[in-house]
């Protein structure tokens, strides 16, 4: 029995780490859904996302909640490529470490991301739903119990996220 060259062996990994990387940027490219301005349903006018366009293998976006008329958190958020060529999410609240959650589930309408090793959330997920309209939530762990918050959004003209 002849074994394969090291040349072989290499072009064949090769091929297969490029196909991989091909199918996480197809994956990626289809999260642009997630882009523009979306309003938070529950809080006060002013609170929401506002997600750059996909450009470079990565989406811009931030996050504030506004409470009494004053803005009390912030984050500064990023859906990108990493450099293996997996999809993540890497969130900078304000006050707190920079924390990464690996996408698990990618789709034309809903994505979802993990980090078991966080403390809370562990898991992050948005949809898209009729209406133009999204569910993000997220969910984890805390004192032994299962825990969850959803945030339901609707997209808006960003000037909407000025308040009033």
């Amino acid at each position: 029995m002849r074994c394969p060259s090291l040349a072989s062996v290499t072009a064949l990994m090769t091929l297969c780490l490029s196909a991989a990387a091909q199918t996480q940027e197809a994956h990626f490219s289809s999260l642009s859904w997630m882009s523009g301005c979306w309003a938070a349903e529950s809080d006060e006018p002013g609170s929401g996302e506002h997600w750059l366009p996909p450009a470079g293998g990565t989406l811009l976006g931030v996050a504030k909640t506004v409470k009494n008329g004053r803005t009390v958190a912030h984050e500064f958020l990023q859906i990108r490529l990493n450099t293996e060529g997996k999809i993540v999410y890497i969130a900078q609240p304000f006050g707190q470490k920079e924390a990464t959650f690996a996408a698990t589930s990618v789709s034309e309408t809903a994505v979802t991301f993990a980090n078991p090793q966080h403390d809370v959330p562990q898991r992050i997920t948005c949809r898209m739903l009729p209406g133009d309209r999204l569910a993000a939530g997220i969910e984890g762990q805390r004192d032994g119990a299962l825990r969850g918050f959803d945030f339901p959004m609707k997209r808006v003209p960003c000037e909407a996220l000025a308040g009033e």
